[in-house]
């Protein structure tokens, strides 16, 4: 099993749903979050005071997938999600040794 930490721009979270239950993903968890990479923000002006707001709101998404479906998924997040801009996001691909379902004790595949 692999966790996709998939960070996007807030409007593109519908897409991001569509792909994954395309790909019977199942269930994810969603957040809001704030951050900054090579974006760097942006400059704005409030009662003439220019402010570097370096933080910038983005959706991050966890999902728990099966080995054999994430190069699909990471493919098609590329495709659809790309804008070809800086900002589009970025997704972190971890190993998950472990899961299990808490109201089952089920583990393993079957727990996610």
């Amino acid at each position: 099993m692999q966790k996709l930490e998939i960070i996007i721009r807030p409007d593109m979270l519908e897409k991001l749903k569509e792909i994954l239950n395309r790909h019977n993903a199942g269930g994810m968890t969603v957040m809001s979050v704030m951050g900054c990479g090579n974006q760097k923000g942006d400059i704005n002006e409030y009662k003439g005071m220019r402010l570097n707001m370096n933080l910038i709101p983005k959706i991050m998404a966890i999902v728990v997938v099966k080995d054999e479906i994430v190069d699909d998924i990471l493919v098609e997040i590329q495709e659809k999600l790309s804008s070809g801009k800086v900002g589009d996001g970025k997704v972190f691909v971890c190993e998950v040794r472990e899961a299990m379902r808490i109201r089952t004790g089920e583990r393993g595949t079957s727990a996610v």
